[in-house]
């Protein structure tokens, strides 16, 4: 167990060096090729803390709580209702009494921010409309195995500039990758976030780009990632993306484009027909499933390191 892990926040990968990244994704494959191994959580308790609903994150986390010998009580969005039945400080300090850890899936980020300000457990950002840190650790993982390696991979992102595109840039440089987003000049990720992604990039070795050229963007990579074009909470802009995305989607013309072994990634739930085509998504290159299934993995190892 490294020290330094127990009792820290998981709100962005950006927290985390390459090395203790590395830590992570080596008790994540550890723990992978011996799921019932281990009891260390024995008595633990987690808090899963919803105001976004997600099968992936429920049962990964919940299943993964089990499997490591503790157990995970579910708080919907009704049983809750953070900021507004009651302040957010004030869960924070009660659930604080009550469980080892919280999960929250919510929002906005300032809602995971002053949770972990004020709460005395460590605090997982399950996913915000900022970042999701947890599925690009599962994403990594994924990588490694299928690639036998994380340093030098060539990685382009297709669509949305959002939380995917966000925590894929900044995970992405610390380990050593070389990160390309391509989308359109209106949904670009936040220049705050592209920036402190460089800033890594140049203290880690990986490299990042934004760009508008789908084509020039999928050239001889090595793993090809997209993402649903309009995230929970964003339905109103639907229509708006599905037009101005078009050129983004990630169909066998493209993947022709990128190295013959490219990997097809996304993070689920899928819209074919819009984001990838069910021929792509479906097709022999593609390891939905195996990011799917590492997302249990990567979350026991963060629970296995902060609630050791």
């Amino acid at each position: 167990m490294n020290q330094r892990l127990v009792g820290r926040d998981f709100l962005t990968l950006a927290d985390f060096t390459a090395a203790e990244l590395t830590y992570l994704l080596d008790v994540a494959a550890r723990l992978k090729a011996n799921p019932l191994g281990t009891g260390s959580l024995d008595g633990k308790n987690l808090a899963l803390l919803f105001e976004k609903p997600s099968m992936r994150t429920r049962v990964s986390f919940e299943v993964g709580m089990n499997q490591l010998g503790g157990s995970a009580i579910v708080l919907s969005p009704e049983q809750v209702q953070l900021g507004k039945r009651e302040s957010i400080r004030d869960v924070a300090r009660v659930l604080s009494r009550y469980v080892d850890a919280i999960m929250v899936r919510t929002f906005a980020h300032s809602i995971v921010e002053e949770l972990a300000e004020y709460a005395d457990v460590p605090v997982i950002n399950g996913l915000t409309d900022l970042l999701h840190p947890c599925q690009v650790l599962a994403d990594l993982l994924t990588v490694r195995e299928k690639k036998g390696r994380l340093a030098g991979v060539k990685l382009t992102y297709l669509g949305d500039g959002n939380n995917m595109a966000n925590s894929l840039m900044l995970g992405g440089v610390i380990m050593g990758l070389s990160v390309t987003i391509a989308t359109a000049p209106a949904f670009e990720p936040p220049e705050a976030i592209t920036a402190r992604a460089q800033q890594l990039a140049a203290e880690y070795g990986g490299s990042v780009q934004v760009v508008n050229d789908p084509g020039e963007a999928v050239r001889d990579a090595d793993v090809l990632y997209t993402d649903v074009w309009a995230s929970m909470g964003q339905e109103g802009e639907a229509e708006l993306k599905r037009k101005a995305l078009r050129p983004y989607q990630l169909n066998s013309d493209l993947v022709a484009l990128a190295a013959p072994d490219c990997l097809v990634m996304h993070c689920l739930p899928a819209h074919y027909g819009e984001e990838i085509t069910a021929e792509v998504g479906e097709g022999s290159q593609s390891v939905i499933y195996d990011q799917a299934e590492n997302r249990l993995h990567a979350q026991k190892a963060i629970l296995h390191e902060l609630l050791g």
